[in-house]
């Protein structure tokens, strides 16, 4: 049987609101057992923000195109004239993005379309690709929070009055760069756009494509179609994942095998010479319109008349393509009409870290990680989505 409650009376409290910070009045009830409970809080943020929604919309916006999280304060108070101060903006932006990157990967925010919206321009078909990249982020290490520390410690030593202990301080990296994933699906006219931005390690890196992929609907689209650069790991995870992906083929950025194969140009011909590039221009033809085993014959040929370093260099270019031979498949994907390039997946890579990569900024993991996830559920078209949902308020 349920204990009828006792009324405590009422306790005043605030929220910061796009309109300033409002004082509120609410009632408390008890009884034994059960505890106290104020039911009007369910309405309202988390006393322990004391920020209501449409502040942490406007502090997140604020911050998204920001420099920094000072910058992003001052923008908010001369342009919404709500005053918070950089590291409240800074508590409220990583809480929110570690609220969207829970509902997405729980479900309660779905991605903004499915496969069946990927529909290939002038035909009747749909067609949906996969890219993964990893991209550094600066942060910051174990010894430059130390020494942070004991500067913040010299300077409560100096106020000669006692103050309260400090919080316990996170663990640095062991790098002042460490490398996030990304994780973009795509449509073929990119219309339907959707990204992730992880600092999942790369064996975990599978199950974050996977989940994203079945929230999309991956296997119900006609073409699925994997685009990504020639990083090892990479393959490897897609090539293990390409059955649970149901992905028709893998292929590898055509630019990418372009730059190898540049690379290996100016270490035989030098860096102008005229005859190399019109052998780098005759190899990726016959890349693109002949296929591997066409190419992989030329390049042999080609060793033969090499001696020294210069062998050496074609040797390089030689293991570069034979081990990747599964993913160059060129004449098919043109015959196709599918891509060849991982363009959008490197822009993605680009725009989803211009927050985290501006001049002195470092990061710790999750701060960077919350930061990220609001810049790409814009990019995602899940903004307003997200707003929406009930347990954002």
């Amino acid at each position: 049987m349920t204990k009828r409650k006792r009324n405590k009376g009422k306790q005043r409290t605030s929220r910061l609101t796009i309109n300033g910070r409002v004082s509120l009045c609410r009632r408390w009830w008890h009884a034994a057992g059960d505890g106290s409970e104020c039911p009007a809080d369910g309405f309202l943020s988390p006393p322990t923000e004391g920020v209501s929604r449409g502040v942490r919309e406007l502090a997140c916006r604020e911050n998204k195109d920001a420099s920094s999280f000072e910058a992003a304060s001052d923008n908010l108070a001369r342009t919404a004239q709500v005053k918070m101060s950089a590291e409240q903006l800074r508590q409220v932006v990583e809480a929110e993005g570690l609220r969207v990157i829970t509902a997405q990967d729980t479900g309660a925010l779905p991605p903004a379309f499915q496969a069946e919206d990927c529909q290939v321009p002038g035909e009747t078909k749909t067609r949906m690709y996969a890219g993964v990249d990893g991209v550094m982020v600066p942060t910051i290490t174990e010894a430059e929070k130390q020494k942070r520390r004991q500067k913040v410690n010299e300077k409560r030593r100096k106020r000669g009055r006692k103050c309260k202990p400090l919080p316990p301080r996170k663990k640095g990296t062991n790098n002042a760069w460490k490398e996030f994933k990304t994780v973009t699906f795509y449509s073929q006219d990119q219309s339907c756009r959707h990204v992730r931005l992880s600092k999942c390690r790369r064996p975990q890196t599978g199950a974050l494509v996977r989940r994203v992929a079945q929230q999309l609907g991956l296997s119900r689209a006609d073409d699925k179609v994997a685009i990504v650069d020639g990083a090892s790991w990479i393959s490897q995870m897609l090539e293990g994942q390409q059955h649970a992906l149901q992905l028709d083929a893998v292929g590898l950025d055509f630019y990418h095998l372009s730059e190898n194969v540049h690379k290996a140009r100016r270490a035989v011909f030098g860096q102008d010479d005229e005859a190399g590039t019109q052998w780098a221009d005759a190899l990726m033809h016959t890349f693109k319109h002949e296929g591997y085993e066409a190419a992989w014959e030329s390049l042999c040929a080609w060793r033969q008349t090499l001696r020294g370093r210069k062998r050496k260099a074609a040797d390089w270019l030689i293991n570069y393509v034979v081990d990747r031979r599964e993913m160059i498949n060129y004449p098919d994907f043109v015959k196709k009409q599918w891509d060849i390039g991982s363009g959008p997946t490197e822009s993605r890579c680009k725009i989803a870290t211009r927050r985290l990569k501006h001049r002195s900024a470092r990061w710790n993991l999750t701060t960077a990680e919350a930061t990220a996830a609001l810049t790409t559920l814009d990019h995602s078209g899940q903004w307003q989505q997200y707003w929406k949902l009930p347990k954002a308020a």
